[in-house]
């Protein structure tokens, strides 16, 4: 099989923390009266927590400093992680754990690949701590994507050449960073159609046929 592992993205590919997020941004944003919509918030997809503020801040009248920066990066945190609290084993994207399931009896390893700091929080808030072989976060490394470092570092960590991983991502960052690492990536959700991801999914169940055509 060419596939020997799976590399997920989690946010809007296993459950889906989007609302949390844009909630957060937005109590922010509203603060500050920096104009703020769901538009923007989708620039948002894939990328680390301070580079997320450097977009909203885009729209900012004033300076601000690496000290008002982090201070407003951590209430944002703060402020997301108390409404992560609102997610349950219910919140798993219809299907996903029945996929899981069929994957791993098929004898694919897989990994959690995510810039979130809040990977871990939120696979115990849907019941899957401990399922994955892998999880590495953004607490794991220093660069996020577009860079491949989340990926390569979840490979090495699988013990698994980056050419035999399959990388599942929902953000077009996260469709480069699998190609920067050596990887092939099936795009879905807002990355789907992505021109340069090898496979297409609408759900995730479509993964399942992928890995048969891959063998």
């Amino acid at each position: 099989m060419k596939y020997q592992a799976v590399i997920f993205d989690l946010d809007g590919v296993i459950c889906h923390t989007d609302q949390y997020h844009y909630k957060a941004w937005k109590l922010i944003a509203d603060r500050m009266e920096i104009p703020f919509d769901e538009q923007k918030n989708n620039r948002l997809r894939g990328i680390s927590r301070m580079e997320s503020l450097d977009i909203l801040l885009e729209d900012y009248l004033y300076s601000v400093s690496d000290e008002e920066q982090a201070a407003l990066a951590a209430e944002k945190n703060d402020v997301y992680r108390r409404l992560l609290g609102e997610m349950t084993p219910a919140s798993l994207a219809p299907g996903t754990k029945r996929v899981l399931d069929c994957l791993r009896e098929r004898g694919i390893k897989l990994a959690i690949g995510s810039s979130s700091k809040n990977a871990r929080y939120i696979l115990d808030r849907i019941g899957l701590t401990g399922f994955f072989d892998v999880v590495c976060d953004g607490s794991d490394i220093t660069s996020s994507k577009p860079d491949p470092q989340v990926f390569l570092l979840a490979a090495e960590m699988l013990g698994t050449n980056p050419a035999n991983c399959l990388v599942v991502e929902d953000a077009a960052a996260g469709v480069v960073a699998a190609h920067a690492g050596g990887m092939d990536c099936a795009a879905i959700g807002s990355a789907a159609g992505c021109s340069i991801a090898e496979y297409d999914l609408i759900t995730l169940a479509d993964l399942l046929e992928i890995l048969v055509l891959s063998v």
